[in-house]
């Protein structure tokens, strides 16, 4: 199907982060375009305003009209919704184009030069950092991000010019193999969607075939010590990339007052003094790469630097909600134990000598069991956790499987408690808090507000 001729496209999962910066694509392109969700949000609201139409009840009749003829129409579906869902069947016992969201991407971007953040954690803020710097700089860029940009209230970026586009690359269901990268940043491989893959070692496979089909002329900037067996092609560039060391690393950083600079370490030319935006320590490795993205697709030193220091970051990724002389609270979306890891150990160094204490809702039934140990660790880096009850996401329970796992597992040690999320706001009115972390990739935000309002008047 060929996307100028198409009318309309319609998603079976709109709402997803992912999903939605596509709908704001087709919209900005004049077709009609809707889609279903299962539950109101103020991400699909927006996307209502903007002009998308919208429906949350998974029934036939509720399909706008717009969207009845399939030699005109689209559909485009989440990997995360089940086969068997009923506006699925529909559309494919009725003859219209079918195509997941990764195909999309794939078809919109091989005509550009795609340049791609992936791997297990990172890549939402190394894409978006990658975006903003070339966006405020002379080369430009199209982008599909993975979070919406503080910079921009989006997770959608367009350029009347640029022949660069940025894609955050997931790994989830092989998503990314429908990609052809000019040049990504691969930034970890541990282990992670193992119902998908059954093993780390397929898993690490799905990354080796990934770098295959990076472009000839292309490159690959891969962090300094990842398992990973790339398989490049004549004429990929290939370079490496840490806060410590590598092709591209960081030098001279100084921590402190709630900020960071470095300098910037390179093979096409050092930066003095970055600062960083967003003063959490993780995003020293995450501009790190960031920016050599930027400096490869031609952005210059100057533009870099001030770029850096003006990104605010993105809703959910080290977002902080509150920062007063009293009380800190940061939401970050951290759903692997090494995420979550790195989120403790950057909000340690920047307020050492405060009590850490991180709320954690785990994600999905899977991912519980096959790293409750891991999540375990992490979690006992904090000085107290309160740990909710599994977000299930698209999965149904597994017998045995619980949060309870995690709880068994954490320092005996330190303070802890296992409660519905319901209760996590009574549990947080009555807790004495310095610096709050809420972890996770469930819908443990939405209760953002009501805990900023309960740590003000502690304030």
């Amino acid at each position: 199907m060929d996307v100028n001729t198409l009318k309309s496209v319609y998603f079976i999962g709109a709402g997803g982060i992912g999903m939605s910066a596509l709908v704001r694509y087709f919209l900005s392109k004049g077709k009609k375009v809707g889609g279903y969700d299962r539950t109101p949000s103020d991400l699909t609201a927006t996307l209502i305003e903007e002009g998308a139409q919208i429906h949350y009840e998974e029934a036939v009749e509720n399909i706008p009209s717009d969207f009845s003829d399939a030699t005109s129409t689209l559909v485009v579906y989440t990997a995360a919704m089940p086969e068997n869902h009923v506006l699925l069947q529909y559309f494919r016992n009725n003859g219209f184009t079918i195509y997941k969201r990764a195909q999309v991407l794939g078809m919109l971007t091989r005509s550009s030069k795609g340049l791609c953040a992936a791997g297990t954690h990172g890549k939402t803020t190394t894409s978006t950092m990658a975006a903003h710097l070339l966006h405020q700089s002379h080369v430009g860029c199209d982008a599909f991000l993975g979070g919406i940009s503080k910079n921009y209230e989006t997770n959608l970026l367009l350029s009347d010019s640029s022949e660069y586009v940025v894609i955050e690359a997931d790994e989830f269901d092989r998503s990314f193999h429908w990609l052809t990268p000019y040049a990504t940043v691969i930034t970890a491989t541990d282990a992670d969607h193992l119902d998908i893959y059954g093993t780390e070692e397929a898993y690490l496979e799905s990354f080796s075939h990934y770098t295959s089909l990076i472009q000839p002329g292309g490159a690959l900037i891969m962090r300094h010590g990842i398992t990973l067996n790339p398989r490049l092609q004549e004429g990929v560039r290939l370079y490496t990339y840490s806060t410590n060391e590598g092709d591209f690393h960081a030098e001279n950083i100084r921590i402190g007052g709630g900020e960071i600079f470095f300098d910037y370490v390179s093979p096409l030319g050092n930066i003095k003094d970055i600062q960083l935006g967003v003063p959490v320590a993780i995003n020293i490795e995450n501009g790190i790469a960031a920016m050599a993205l930027a400096q490869l697709s031609g952005a210059t030193d100057e533009e870099i630097k001030a770029a850096m220091a003006s990104f605010k970051g993105i809703d959910r990724r080290f977002d902080f909600k509150l920062k007063t002389d009293k009380v800190v609270y940061l939401s970050d979306y951290a759903h692997h134990p090494e995420e979550i890891k790195q989120s403790i150990l950057s909000m340690r160094a920047l307020y050492g000598d405060k009590k850490l204490t991180g709320v954690f809702q785990p994600h999905l039934y899977t991912r519980t069991r096959d790293f409750y140990q891991e999540f375990a660790q992490s979690l006992s880096l904090l000085d107290e956790v309160i740990l909710t009850d599994i977000y299930p996401a698209r999965e149904l329970p597994i017998e045995g499987v619980s949060s309870q796992l995690i709880y068994d597992h954490m320092r005996t040690d330190m303070e802890k408690t296992l409660c519905k999320k319901e209760d996590v706001l009574d549990i947080l009115a009555n807790k004495n808090i310095e610096v709050l972390i809420t972890l996770g990739a469930g819908d443990i935000e939405n209760y953002a507000p009501q805990i900023c309002e309960i740590l003000n008047k502690k304030c």
